[in-house]
């Protein structure tokens, strides 16, 4: 375990030093967070007592969107995908470390130091002059920073996956945008879950794509109530524990089948 919290913590330092492209980052998220209350709060303003969910929920999660959406799974490794591109996966194999673990780890770090650069000053603009809501409790709170946590490891699950899909791949950008295709429009990113026609909700509510944010969001938001905090992060560990298995068994296929050419 030691060397894995390493890898991690040598990878979280080396993405925690791109601050230009986060204070641009987050100047981007404030003029999008800004331009998707307005487009939100005019169709809020049609017909409110068919919504879903309050004027004020629907901001709050907007702009908890904004600020945590870099641990959207959007993509395999880049790192990786050079490797394998080059031959240069073939050292891969040699280190002393589980294959899968080490990938798994990277794909952490690479979501968590992105999503904190941005999240801490992006909340708080939200808050001071956005009127995002403060959490509905501090039970409320807890449960939304425990399945955040979930989210996270459900995120890396899912670049880990794909970052294993290049090895059947030239590129492996086809199967990458297909994913974010799905992840942008099932995860809440886009619309809030809330906001789908009911006849979708259970099906919205079986794919791991909820697990992301949309949990998360309402938990804190107190939208679900904390008692249903169990569910939730059930939900969202059975669904990482799923992927994560695919995964090492896809590895362990890709590496028998695995030809590397070169010097």
């Amino acid at each position: 375990m030691r060397a894995y919290a390493a890898v991690l913590s040598a990878r979280v330092r080396t993405l925690l030093q791109y601050r230009a492209a986060a204070l641009a980052g987050i100047a981007c998220q404030v003029f999008w967070g800004i331009l998707r209350t307005a487009i939100f709060g005019a169709f809020f303003a049609m017909n409110p007592a068919r919504s879903p969910m309050s004027l004020p929920e629907m901001v709050t999660y907007i702009w908890l969107g904004q600020s945590l959406f870099r641990m959207l799974p959007t993509g395999a490794d880049g790192d990786v995908r050079a490797l394998i591109r080059t031959g240069g996966v073939a050292y891969e194999l040699t280190r002393p470390l589980d294959l899968y673990a080490f990938w798994y780890t990277r794909s952490v770090a690479m979501l968590a130091a992105p999503m904190l650069l941005r999240a801490v000053p992006l909340l708080g603009v939200a808050a001071l002059f956005f009127e995002m809501l403060p959490p509905a409790s501090p039970l409320a709170l807890a449960a939304g920073l425990a399945s955040l946590l979930c989210g996270l490891l459900l995120s890396a699950a899912c670049v880990t996956l794909l970052t294993i899909s290049l090895l059947w791949t030239v590129s492996g950008d086809g199967i990458s945008r297909m994913a974010v295709i799905a992840v942008w429009a099932f995860s809440g990113i886009l619309l809030p879950l809330p906001l789908f026609p009911e006849w979708l909700q259970p099906a919205l509510a079986l794919l791991p794509f909820r697990g992301l944010i949309d949990g998360p969001f309402r938990l804190y938001m107190g939208h679900i109530p904390a008692e249903q905090a169990p569910g939730v992060l059930l939900h969202q560990l059975g669904w990482t524990l799923a992927l994560i298995a695919l995964g090492r068994w896809l590895l362990g296929r890709g590496i028998r089948r695995m030809v590397v050419q070169g010097g």
